[in-house]
């Protein structure tokens, strides 16, 4: 018999409520979508849609300065968005908590998405970010959790990095000759 099947999506945001996370900046994607939308139905949360990536740490800047707690949700796609606008997150010291859908990796039959999968990582670890890559879904909301309690606390970036392991595998139709 099988182990069921772990809701970090309830988990994740269960994380997010409890480090009092109140603006959510995101970009649409898939693997995200059913944190979006928990996010979306808490009346405590502010979800933000953006329209690229690098609009969400100047967001979340200005709602530290304003006494609240945002995360930023997007896929490793992304990531290159918004190495620039790390130098504001290590030169103003304030926190920024990441959470990465990653494409890729383990799974991954899509060529486009394969360098910046490959890249995220150590694009984020230049930048100054501390990363937690996840590849279980059972070890999702606690690492969160321990990654909000870093950022908000010690005022750093952090970023959770959501293996293909726990959102899954996306389907890709190459053309053929």
């Amino acid at each position: 018999m099988s182990a069921p099947a772990v809701d970090w999506p309830a988990e994740v945001h269960g994380a997010l409520s409890a480090a009092r996370v109140r603006q959510v900046a995101y970009v649409p994607d898939a693997g995200l979508t059913r944190l979006i939308q928990r996010c979306e139905a808490d009346n405590q949360m502010r979800d933000v849609l953006l329209s690229n990536e690098a609009e969400g740490i100047p967001m979340l800047a200005g709602a530290w300065l304003g006494g609240e707690r945002g995360v930023l949700l997007l896929q490793s796609s992304g990531v290159g968005n918004v190495i620039a606008a790390l130098s504001l997150v290590k030169a103003c010291r304030f926190p920024l908590l990441a959470i990465v859908t990653m494409r890729g990796d383990w799974g991954e039959v899509n060529p486009w998405q394969v360098p910046m999968g490959q890249a995220t990582q150590p694009h984020l670890e230049v930048g100054g970010v501390i990363v937690y890559p996840v590849d279980e879904a059972a070890r999702l909301g606690e690492t969160v959790a321990m990654a909000a309690q870093l950022a908000f606390e010690s005022q750093v970036a952090v970023a959770v990095l959501v293996s293909q392991h726990v959102i899954g595998a996306k389907a890709f139709a190459a053309v053929t000759r």
